[in-house]
């Protein structure tokens, strides 16, 4: 089995497990028609990750909140359509532009296409994008400090917030957890706050967001949705929603193949 195939066989678990609360090793075997050796060896990467909890016999749900914060988590999810909306998004970014990027996994498939668009000068608070950029000559790179976060590999707190009030640049791109026809939410109330003061710094700015995010709300409010110049989509977003959101901001709908 391909690294790509058991990823596609742990979303599946996850899921399944999600939908129904619980699961047996045996159930998922039959599911995803693997040995159950493979599914004990999915369950216990997926309970590093911290998506589902294992028990004797079985595996059952984290609460979403959790996992959904869980960078490992998220960047074997929706792959497709958050290179999609990355490949969208470049075309918004233009050679010499300044430029910040918050630590969403589809900013840092964002990330891997800009580094073909130097000279740029790029403000990021996640450690991928920091690593991504790194040793770049014609890229100048401004890495974002503060109080290390293990579950989002990034910077974050009071020394993150003032490194940010203190720039002012051409864009910003970011994503987060949720939203609906009006507004963006997180479930976090220490990344709202960068993500806020991220928005504020950029004279335009844009939200990247897969279909899975849509059509949903979260603890915290980020920012209505009309005060993005752009929203950078996947096709599988459509219908009511898409005409609404249409009514409140520039909405771009990236293909995935």
């Amino acid at each position: 089995m391909t690294t790509t195939g058991a990823e596609a066989r742990r979303q599946i678990i996850t899921e399944h497990v999600l939908k129904h609360g619980t699961a047996s090793g045996a159930e998922l075997a039959e599911l995803t028609r693997v040995s159950l050796m493979t599914v004990h060896r999915d369950l216990d990467e997926l309970a590093r990750r911290g998506v589902l909890r294992r028990f004797r016999g079985g595996v059952s749900a984290l609460p979403s909140t959790v996992f959904e914060s869980n960078l490992d988590y998220r960047l074997g999810v929706n792959t497709a359509e958050k290179e999609a909306i990355a490949k969208a998004a470049a075309d918004l970014v233009e050679p010499g532009m300044s430029v910040m990027l918050d630590d969403s996994t589809t900013a840092l498939a964002l990330a891997r296409l800009l580094v073909d668009q130097a000279p740029l000068t790029v403000v990021t608070n996640a450690r991928r994008v920091i690593d991504l950029f790194a040793g770049h000559e014609d890229i100048r790179l401004i890495s974002l400090g503060g109080e290390y976060s293990h579950t989002h590999d990034s910077f974050l707190g009071v020394p993150c917030l003032e490194a940010i009030e203190a720039l002012s640049l051409d864009m910003v791109l970011v994503s987060t957890s949720a939203m609906d026809a009006r507004m963006t939410y997180h479930q976090e109330q220490d990344v709202v706050l960068v993500k806020r003061a991220m928005l504020a710094s950029g004279t335009r700015k844009v939200l990247l967001m897969d279909r899975t995010k849509l059509a949903r709300t979260a603890l915290h409010r980020l920012a209505p949705v009309e005060d993005f110049d752009h929203l950078v989509v996947d096709d599988g977003v459509g219908g009511e929603l898409l005409t609404a959101l249409n009514e409140r901001t520039d909405v771009r709908v990236a293909v995935t193949h």
